[in-house]
């Protein structure tokens, strides 16, 4: 039989392989995933949180089928305690991240005005200015700079604010919420502190955009409750995530530049060959470690038969879009950073209907400023070595605290 008949004899499940949270240093890739990868296409985990364990998918065919497949549903997550990383869980009515079909495309349409390539193409102008802004204070005070303090995080936040919507005073406590809600050392007292400060002032901000005819994401949620197309909670679920979703360019733009400013030939093709860039960013994210473990699960709604094994109706199950870009069936040789390698197949913003909704938003983003940076500060190194550059600990998004860099 195959597996196409659904009549496989079903395999002795793998064994449940305990996950711990790991603190990795710089781009090293997550241990506890290579071996999971090694024993299989399907393992079972258990993570530091929740309860049970739950299958892990790691191939790039079966993460895309399941992130396709309606079988695989987010929205019964939101009634479990499933074995999680998050030490903190409760999920908001409305997010997109939780929400299946037909809800999932309902909400989406609310917001997606806010992301299309048309919009990002009008916004590119205004964000090109606030990098130039930002990059012109430290040319001026000369070197050495941390350029995630200088750049890297307050270009996002910039950025993600003008799309969102949120006035220039509100910007700095709003960045302090969406830091603490991604950070796990602050556990579920400090997760929840964050959450709720942020939720409130969401909420106060879409009930004031309800009459308010502006293009940003809290004005066409406003507009879309006044109008009845979602509730008022709904409209705050969705625009929690995006709200904190700016955090991620911070930290894979930061890996990115700490990978080119480590290996002179990557750095040198990028500046010499400007035109290829494009081909370098698409490597470099297929490549880059950028978060830790993996992110949210999903349930299986009926059995399904996959590799041999019974995936059975209830069962959590969670893909990794890490491991599916390090398939070398996909991508040969795949711990070797090619830039020639045409890897448009990562899965670096993910697949399926729950493709990350601001992808063109934040390639935007990560194209300004490699450019920016690369054209602007010749000669762009780090400024003591690699042992001056401090990693994020204890966190789910993965990146450098510090890049101390002169030129």
């Amino acid at each position: 039989m195959t597996e196409k008949t659904g009549m496989l004899a079903e395999r002795t499940p793998p064994p449940v392989r305990d996950w711990p949270a790991l603190d990795l240093d710089g781009t090293d890739f997550d241990p506890v995933l290579a071996e999971l990868m090694r024993e299989g296409p399907l393992a079972r985990i258990r993570l530091p949180h929740g309860a049970g364990w739950a299958w892990l998918a790691t191939r790039h065919e079966d993460v895309k089928l399941i992130t396709n497949d309606p079988r695989f549903g987010r929205a019964e997550v939101t009634q479990r305690q499933v074995t999680r990383m998050a030490p903190h869980f409760k999920p908001r009515p409305g997010s997109l991240a939780f929400a299946d079909q037909p809800d999932h495309n309902r909400l989406r349409r609310a917001v997606a005005g806010a992301f299309t390539v048309g919009a990002m193409k009008r916004l590119r102008p205004r964000a090109q200015r606030m990098l130039d802004a930002l990059v012109d204070d430290v040319v001026r005070d000369g070197p050495p700079a941390d350029l995630v303090e200088r750049v890297l995080e307050p270009f996002p936040i910039a950025v993600v604010s003008e799309v969102m919507g949120v006035p220039a005073a509100d910007r700095e406590r709003v960045h302090s919420w969406t830091r603490e809600i991604i950070s796990t050392s602050g556990g579920v007292a400090g997760a929840e502190r964050a959450k709720n400060s942020l939720y409130g002032w969401i909420t106060e901000t879409v009930r004031s955009r309800a009459h308010d005819p502006g293009e940003d994401v809290y004005s066409l949620l406003g507009a879309a409750v006044a109008r009845g197309e979602v509730g008022e909670q709904e409209a705050v679920g969705l625009a929690g995530p995006l709200q904190i979703g700016g955090e991620a360019v911070t930290h894979n733009c930061g890996q990115m530049l700490y990978l080119l400013l480590t290996r002179p030939e990557l750095l040198a093709q990028a500046r010499e060959r400007p035109a290829e860039r494009g081909a370098v960013l698409d490597e470099l994210l297929r490549w880059i470690p950028h978060r830790s473990s993996v992110g949210l699960a999903r349930i299986a709604l009926a059995d399904v038969e996959l590799r041999g094994h019974r995936i059975r109706a209830g069962d959590p199950v969670y893909v990794s879009y890490l491991a599916a870009n390090r398939d070398p069936d996909v991508f040969p040789d795949p711990d070797r950073i090619d830039p020639g390698r045409d890897a448009g197949a990562h899965l670096a913003f993910g697949n399926g209907p729950h493709y990350c909704t601001g992808a063109v938003l934040a390639r935007m983003q990560l194209e300004l400023l490699v450019d920016t940076l690369l054209d602007r500060l010749p000669g762009l190194r780090l400024a003591g070595g690699t042992d001056q550059v401090a990693w994020r600990r204890r966190t789910m998004i993965r990146g450098p605290r510090t890049l101390p860099c002169a030129w």
